[in-house]
């Protein structure tokens, strides 16, 4: 029988009759295995693949970046853009290499960390990088309660307590796939929010390549800048990415599906980044053009709303709210799914939202922040303080993801090359560089 007959079931066109039908279903399931887990490499089958990427993408263009971006922008014009170039070409080689590890094993961070490192030294870790679940949880929420209270009026703790219901909410009843769509939707509305915010804006687009790509360190700018970096390159994004890649089980497939799975997952995490990249760096770019050329140093979200409304329209303002609104839901989500994942892998299980462990992590992280939101006096100091703190914590996440993904104990023959092994390491050395510039700028100060 060649290639048409078979399509059409026969010679002539006729299905077989009796058993030969049944002779034939071994070989249609094999065929229906091969197209579904074997598919070919044209543009419109990545769109299949794209999700993982966008659930981690919307971590860091959360309120948190938003108060990091805003100061950035007001207080040094277009000078600290290159900190979200590097910091995204950081995320990029993160993000990849954790996937790799739930590509390859089947393990996220967290159950890897279990698995592979002394109970000691793996309790610390994750219990670190819960730490940094609650202070990203407390930058969304206390980010959300903003919006809210520019939209309606609502005080800022009734408004925490609701942001944090709701976020709750959408955890708790939906699965994976339902929160991909709700997730994708609150980038695509985030970013449309910023590319009408830029074609109002008098931008010096000159000006913005050059800060894109020239390293500065202006005065007093070290706290800004490390707050770039934690709100870019955020440790529970790491574990959510490895979570969400390894949930789709790639690692009992064979040796070229794995392989073609890591090529899928490169292209989903760089298009997802880069997106990433672009929202930060119209949020800067937005801030330099408006609120540093009118010689304003932004230190509140809704001092930003308010200034934009006579500088840009009243539209800019409400737009500058909404787009709040929806990002300190959608990334509260993340952080909240992040927490969920380092709880379960402590116990050695993968997330499941209908699991205690996995709902312990996600109370924990929601409920650690709302608490502290409580106590919050200045809201934007917050913010930005959150997100230095995330850097912080950064250097023991990446030392755990460089140490799992580099063994071949873990990975097998998946292990990082010399060349993957070269870019972890001088990421992991410079962002601790980085901390230790921060160190020596607070010792002065």
């Amino acid at each position: 029988m060649n290639g048409a007959e078979h399509q059409r079931g026969g010679p002539g066109g006729h299905c077989p009759p009796g058993r030969a039908v049944f002779r034939l279903l071994p070989e249609f399931l094999a065929d229906l295995r091969c197209r579904v887990h074997r598919p070919s490499l044209g543009g419109l089958e990545i769109l299949k693949y794209i999700g993982p990427g966008l659930m981690v993408t919307v971590g860091f263009i959360d309120p948190g970046n938003w108060a990091s971006n805003l100061a950035a922008g007001s207080g040094h014009g277009y000078a600290l853009l290159w900190m979200v170039t590097l910091s995204t070409l950081m995320l990029i080689a993160l993000q990849h290499n954790a996937a790799h590890l739930g590509i390859a094993t089947g393990l996220c961070l967290s159950e890897a960390a279990r698995l592979h490192l002394p109970r000691a030294a793996s309790r610390a870790a994750l219990w670190s990088a819960m730490a940094a679940s609650v202070s990203t949880s407390l930058a969304e929420i206390v980010g959300g309660a903003l919006a809210l209270q520019m939209l309606t009026g609502l005080p800022l703790k009734a408004g925490a307590a609701l942001v944090t219901a709701l976020v709750a909410w959408l955890l708790l009843s939906n699965n994976y796939r339902r929160l991909e769509k709700w997730i994708i939707g609150f980038v695509s509305l985030i970013g449309l929010s910023f590319v009408y915010e830029l074609w109002l804006a008098p931008v010096d687009w000159r000006a913005a390549a050059a800060g894109w790509v020239t390293p500065s360190l202006p005065p007093g700018s070290m706290l800004v800048v490390m707050s770039v970096l934690g709100a870019v390159v955020m440790p529970h994004n790491i574990f959510l990415h490895s979570e969400i890649i390894q949930s789709r089980r790639w690692d009992l497939e064979d040796d070229g599906v794995i392989r073609r799975q890591l090529r899928y997952e490169f292209a989903d995490t760089l298009l997802s980044m880069l997106a990433g990249w672009a929202i930060n760096s119209a949020m800067i770019i937005m801030a330099a053009a408006t609120f540093y050329a009118a010689g304003v140093h932004v230190g509140e979200l809704p001092q930003a709303k308010e200034m934009l409304e006579p500088l840009l329209g009243r539209a800019a303002g409400l737009v500058f709210a909404l787009a709040l609104f929806l990002s300190g839901v959608s990334s509260s989500v993340t952080s909240g799914m992040a927490g969920g994942s380092i709880m379960a892998g402590m116990y050695g299980e993968p997330l499941d939202l209908k699991d205690s462990h996995s709902r312990l992590g996600v109370l924990l992280s929601l409920g650690g922040a709302l608490l502290a939101a409580l106590f919050v006096s200045n809201p934007f100091r917050a913010l930005v303080l959150s997100q230095a703190a995330l850097s912080v914590q950064l250097p023991v996440t990446i030392g755990l993801q460089f140490w799992l993904t580099s063994s071949k104990k873990v990975m097998g023959k998946y292990a990082n090359g010399p060349f993957t092994i070269t870019v972890l390491a001088a990421i992991g050395l410079a962002v601790t560089a980085l901390n230790a510039l921060l160190l020596m700028e607070l010792l002065r100060g």
